[in-house]
């Protein structure tokens, strides 16, 4: 491997180890990035999690959704591991599915400031009602 794909993985410590397992709770200091080797182009990354979920925080039963992530990076690039295991850490975090969108969107930004990011949540149907949610940065 070249010098310059080693830089481009430095902070990378999930990505090869199997014995890692999901955060207790969703923290953004668990997201891992990677720099961007074609931030001079404009490029979609399309992210696809079809079996997120969390708990309401009032009744406490788990809420179903698929969470699609849209982003054009600039500088930096999120590893897929560590986004996997920060998203699988609300399966047991009480939250509203708009607190969720919202905070999946800001945790991200903090973490690879991308020049475009879109983050819609489809909340399955309860009670005859379903919620689809989305946050976008700019």
């Amino acid at each position: 491997m070249t010098e310059e794909k080693n830089q481009s993985r430095d902070g990378i410590t999930l990505l090869g180890d199997s014995k890692q397992g999901i955060p207790e709770l969703p923290d953004k200091k668990n997201l891992e990035a990677f720099e961007n080797q074609f931030s001079k182009r404009d490029y979609s990354i399309h992210i696809d999690c079809p079996d997120f979920t969390s708990l309401c925080p009032v009744t406490g039963q788990p809420d179903f959704a698929n969470i699609i992530i849209n982003y054009i990076p600039d500088g930096l690039c999120v590893e897929t591991k560590s986004l996997k295991l920060y998203l699988a850490a609300f399966r047991n975090t009480p939250s509203f599915n708009e607190e969720i969108v919202n905070r999946i969107l800001d945790d991200l930004l903090d973490i690879i400031n991308p020049r475009q990011m879109q983050v819609t949540g489809k909340f399955a149907s309860r009670g005859g009602i379903s919620l689809t949610i989305e946050a976008n940065y700019p």
